[in-house]
């Protein structure tokens, strides 16, 4: 079956249900389709219990939170938190249209709908002049495409903010490789010693799947880090959003589902 992973959106007190927002994508590579197309009330779904990545910080005074289209889910669950806490929040929504934000009517019929504010068409979100009026007490939480990831933390880096005040979630990949730039490599399977070629043309992950190495999947866009698998030997060629820049500098660990390898060949700690 399909794996995937989703964000919960409903407050984390609320423990007897999970509630997630699913976008139906025509680029979707089957969950989303899935979802939309296929699941029914009544039916069973095999879940496995929340991990969370991006936490609050319990340390902030204050809570930005700058959601991008269906960013908006993990960034919703931050808000209700903090509105039940009866901490101090804004939350930013930026979507392509007004059709396009998911969850919109709830956030406005909200207790705290009086410090959300949505970014369509001519209210684009300046994000520059938003974190300007920030003071040095304030955490800042983005979740959305990599272009307003990475203008959040390009902003942030320009006016002097301290690392750890700035918390972001990727919620999909960066932009393929140009035609001809993925070369063949192989993985040498380090218990087993098993050579499994990697063709210019297929990823780390299919390849290793197709040869009959068991590797769990999910995103397959590098943002989950549900692959991650340790790298003995070799140089990666990281192409994920999941891991640091420290984490991917130390070379001992990669996302086969879209990293590829700058050696002829890398080894792997699997069977």
């Amino acid at each position: 079956g399909i794996v995937r992973q989703y964000s919960l959106s409903n407050d984390p007190a609320e423990a007897h249900r999970y509630v997630i927002g699913v976008l139906l994508d025509s680029r979707s590579r089957g969950g989303s389709r899935a979802v939309h197309e296929q699941l029914a009330p009544g039916q069973t779904l095999q879940v496995s219990a929340p991990k969370n990545h991006f936490p609050l910080a319990a340390q902030a005074r204050r809570s930005l939170l700058i959601a991008g289209g269906i960013g908006i889910t993990p960034i919703l669950a931050m808000a209700r938190q903090l509105a039940r806490d009866d901490a101090d929040f804004e939350l930013h929504y930026a979507a392509s249209s007004a059709e396009r934000m998911a969850f919109r009517a709830e956030i406005e019929s909200s207790a705290w709908a009086g410090v959300a504010h949505f970014h369509v068409g001519d209210t684009r979100l300046d994000v520059e002049a938003l974190l300007a009026a920030q003071d040095a007490h304030v955490h800042v939480y983005v979740c959305g495409p990599k272009r307003l990831i990475d203008a959040v933390t390009d902003a942030v880096k320009r006016q002097g903010w301290a690392g750890e005040r700035v918390h972001h979630e990727f919620f999909a990949g960066a932009e393929p490789p140009a035609p001809g730039q993925n070369g063949a490599f192989e993985i040498q399977l380090a218990r087993s010693g098993r050579i499994i070629p990697v063709a210019a043309d297929r990823t780390a992950a299919e390849a290793l799947i197709a040869a009959g190495v068991p590797l769990l999947t999910s995103c397959e866009q590098g943002v989950c880090g549900t692959c991650l698998t340790p790298v003995l030997a070799g140089e990666p060629e990281h192409r994920d959003l999941y891991l640091t820049p420290e984490e991917q500098a130390a070379n001992d660990q990669f996302t086969p589902c879209c990293s590829r390898s700058r050696s002829p060949r890398l080894v792997l700690d699997l069977a």
